[in-house]
C-alpha cells in the first residue's frame, strides 16, 4: 500500500508498505483523507524536536473501518466513517491519573512519535475509533485540529461575558475562535494575515486586527475601554506574540498558551504578579473536546471549503509540502486523499 514518508528533512517521498492486519483489540481503518499538520510541517524542515527519521506524518483523519480484530465489542461495523483520537495514554503517569490522559506525560501522537496516518490503511485500538455518521468525509478530517482549539477555550474557562483574543488565526486559531463564538464571547482575532482574519470573521470573530498595519495595544484598549481582553489564547508560537499575550491581557485575565515558540521568551515577570494572572498551557484534546467539535460540524456552519487550501493526491504531496514551506502563511489546510475513485462503502 502506499504511505507517504519523510525521509530526512526536507525529503518527503510516496513508498510502498505492508498492509497493517488488526491485532485483538484493534479497528483496520481505511484512510480517505489525511491533513497536513502545522507538526507535520515542523517535521519537514527539520524543526520537531520530537521526531526521529524516517516518520510517516499525519494525524487528522477521516476514513471508514475496513476490518474488525478479534474482541471488539459490539457497535462497530465495517464501512462506519470514522476518525482517529491520535494520542497514547500510559495510564500511570500524573496526568493519567488525575484523568486527563490527553495530556499523558508519555503520549505518543500519531505522526510525531510514532509513524501517522498518512498511508492507505492504519490499525488502530478500538477505544481511539470515533464514529460519526453526521459528517462528510471532508469534516471529519477537521476534527482533531478544530478539537486543540476547542480545548484553549475550555482551559481558559471561557465564559459568554468574556472579551477574548486570539493571536494567530491559523487552523488551530480558527478552532480557538469558533469554540469561544460558540460560547457567546466577544472575540478579537489577531494575525498578520489578511486573508485569515476574513476567515475569522466567518468563524465567529467580531473584530479583526492586523498587527503588521495596525497598533495592537491601541486597537485594544478602544475595543476594551482600556481594560484589555479577558482571555487571551496565543495560537501563534512565536516570542512576539506571548509576549504580547502577557502585556495585552486584562487584570486577573486568564493566558492560554497553544504554540510551541521556537525559541526562549523573556517576559516583564511582573505582570504576572501585578495583575495576578492565570497563565494556562493547553495540550491535545479531551475526549469531550472531540464530542463538542463533531456536534458543531455536525451544524453546517464551519465555512469548510473556506478553510481547505488544497485537495492533493498522494503523488502530489511532496510538490504541496515544499510550496507550503515557502509560504506557510497562505496555507489553513491541505489535505490528502488516498481514495480518490468511489469504494465499496460509498
Amino acid at each position: 500500500m502506499k504511505a507517504i514518508v519523510i525521509n530526512t528533512p526536507g525529503e518527503l517521498t510516496l513508498k510502498e508498505i505492508e498492509r497493517p492486519n488488526p491485532a485483538p483489540g484493534e479497528v483496520l481503518v481505511q484512510l480517505k483523507f489525511v491533513g497536513f499538520c502545522g507538526s507535520d510541517l515542523s517535521t519537514y524542515l527539520g524543526k520537531n524536536p520530537m521526531v526521529a527519521y524516517p516518520r510517516i506524518p499525519g494525524h487528522e483523519i477521516s476514513g471508514r473501518i475496513e476490518e474488525l480484530g478479534e474482541g471488539v465489542p459490539e457497535g462497530y461495523a465495517i464501512g462506519d466513517a470514522v476518525t482517529v483520537v491520535p494520542y497514547t495514554n500510559c495510564g500511570k503517569c500524573a496526568s493519567c491519573r488525575r484523568g486527563r490522559t490527553y495530556a499523558c506525560r508519555n503520549n505518543q501522537t500519531l505522526g510525531v512519535q510514532r509513524h501517522g496516518a498518512m498511508q492507505e490503511y492504519i490499525s488502530v485500538p478500538w477505544e481511539k475509533i470515533l464514529q460519526a455518521p453526521g459528517l462528510n468525509e471532508l469534516e471529519l478530517a477537521m476534527v482533531e485540529p478544530l478539537t486543540v482549539g476547542f480545548h484553549a477555550i475550555r482551559r481558559g474557562r471561557v465564559e459568554p461575558s468574556d472579551v477574548l483574543m486570539v493571536l494567530g488565526c491559523g487552523m488551530i486559531g480558527a478552532g480557538a475562535i469558533a469554540g469561544a463564538a460558540g460560547r457567546g464571547a466577544r472575540v478579537i482575532a489577531v494575525d498578520i494575515d489578511d486573508h485569515k482574519l476574513e476567515l475569522a470573521s466567518l468563524l465567529g470573530a467580531s473584530h479583526l486586527i492586523n498587527s503588521l498595519s495596525s497598533d495592537l495595544h491601541a486597537e485594544l484598549e478602544r475595543l476594551t475601554g482600556g481594560d484589555g481582553p479577558d482571555v487571551v489564547i496565543e495560537a501563534a508560537g512565536n516570542p512576539q506574540t506571548y509576549r504580547a499575550a502577557v502585556d495585552e491581557v486584562a487584570f486577573t485575565g486568564r493566558v492560554v498558551c497553544i504554540g510551541y515558540a521556537g525559541s526562549e521568551v523573556s517576559f516583564a515577570t511582573k505582570l504576572f504578579v501585578q495583575k495576578e494572572i492565570d497563565i494556562l498551557g493547553s495540550r491535545n484534546a479531551s475526549p469531550e473536546d472531540f464530542r463538542e467539535v463533531i456536534a458543531y460540524l455536525e451544524q453546517g456552519i464551519f465555512p469548510l471549503d473556506r478553510m481547505i487550501s488544497e485537495k492533493v493526491l498522494p503523488e502530489d504531496a511532496s510538490r504541496a509540502v515544499k510550496q507550503w514551506a515557502g509560504d506557510p502563511g497562505k496555507v489553513m489546510k491541505i489535505l490528502v486523499n488516498f481514495k480518490p475513485k468511489s469504494t465499496k462503502y460509498e
